[in-house]
């Protein structure tokens, strides 16, 4: 991807009533081009007449060996609050993959992933690989675990499991999540909390997610908006930041930039920029073409690579009724 700086505009950060907490977006003054977006269709984890796969990891590199994780379920079912985790390698930089197996299943009836787990995403630290993921708990009255995705009850926390090898087998980190929803009902992330996004910075683990609340009854996409998390190591425990860092972000992808933090929030088609990784300026707005449910090829997720900005490509989902499929994207 280009190393240019980009078009810097004014972000407005627009309150839904949930947490109007102080200070996350800020104005900053730049010049640069475009980041854009291409797809191309792949193999072993693409369209599929059996199966849909969706809402996939950032990729990491293991030896000649690339690495996705991603959620599987049944086609035509392409929601993820249906589905398990499993995994896939490539051996050329991700158009040609193999699908290797499940990685993670369902937990306890009785747990807090006991319905559904999803949304996976890694991080390789000291020789272990951590796999977060969101677990979704089985509705109670529901002892079928068929229930309505979106209703009020559906509350949703982020799992860990870890392994000594990417091929697993991974193990759950004890019985709880690693983050939960907020006791606070005013809270932005009181409802739910999803997709973790990880980096290491400062001698911490930093763990971006995106939180939802109910606002009149509702708990749309359209109030999600990006927070994060810090633990000492791995399996924390973690502290949450105090409130939202940004405003309309439905799918959480973040990288390195320039020392500092990249993120893409695709309600509201901006990319953002951080250089303490916590005060997000707007890199560009109106982005076109946007990538859904994206994942980078990160090298700074793998086990002491001191590479710090990803080489511009990753792994992203296509969606329509009854069909959810992974391709492969290019930024540049």
């Amino acid at each position: 991807m280009t190393r240019n700086c980009f078009l810097i505009l004014l972000a407005f950060f627009t309150l839904l009533g949930c947490q109007p907490k102080s200070g996350q977006v800020t104005e900053a003054d730049t010049t640069s081009a475009d980041i854009q977006f291409s797809y191309q269709d792949i193999t072993g984890i693409g369209r599929d007449s059996i199966y849909n796969r969706r809402d996939n990891s950032d990729v990491i590199k293991v030896g000649d060996t690339y690495y996705v994780w991603y959620t599987r379920m049944d086609s035509p079912v392409t929601a993820g609050y249906w589905g398990t985790i499993w995994y896939a390698t490539s051996e050329d930089e991700g158009h040609t993959w193999t699908e290797k197996g499940m990685a993670l299943g369902l937990g306890d009836e009785e747990s807090f992933d006991g319905h559904s787990v999803f949304t996976p995403n890694i991080l390789a630290y000291e020789g272990k690989y951590y796999l977060y993921y969101t677990g979704v708990k089985v509705t109670p009255g529901n002892p079928d675990r068929e229930f309505e995705n979106n209703s009020t009850n559906d509350f949703t926390a982020i799992g860990l499991a870890v392994s000594d090898s990417p091929d697993g087998p991974f193990e759950r980190v004890g019985s709880e999540p690693v983050l939960e929803v907020s006791s606070d009902s005013s809270a932005f992330d009181s409802f739910r909390i999803d997709d973790a996004s990880l980096l290491v910075r400062d001698g911490k683990i930093w763990l971006y997610y995106k939180g939802r609340c109910i606002l009149d009854g509702k708990a749309g996409p359209g109030l999600t908006k990006m927070s994060v998390a810090f633990a000492d190591s791995p399996e924390g425990p973690f502290e949450k930041h105090d409130g939202p860092l940004l405003d309309k972000s439905h799918e959480v992808l973040i990288w390195m930039k320039d020392g500092g933090v990249a993120s893409l929030a695709s309600i509201s088609a901006t990319v953002n920029m951080a250089p303490d990784g916590i005060q997000f300026s707007v890199l560009q707005d109106s982005v076109k073409n946007l990538p859904q449910a994206p994942g980078l090829y990160r090298p700074h997720l793998e086990d002491g690579n001191p590479a710090s900005e990803p080489p511009g490509w990753g792994i992203a989902m296509k969606s329509k009724k009854g069909e959810a499929y992974l391709v492969r994207f290019e930024m540049k």
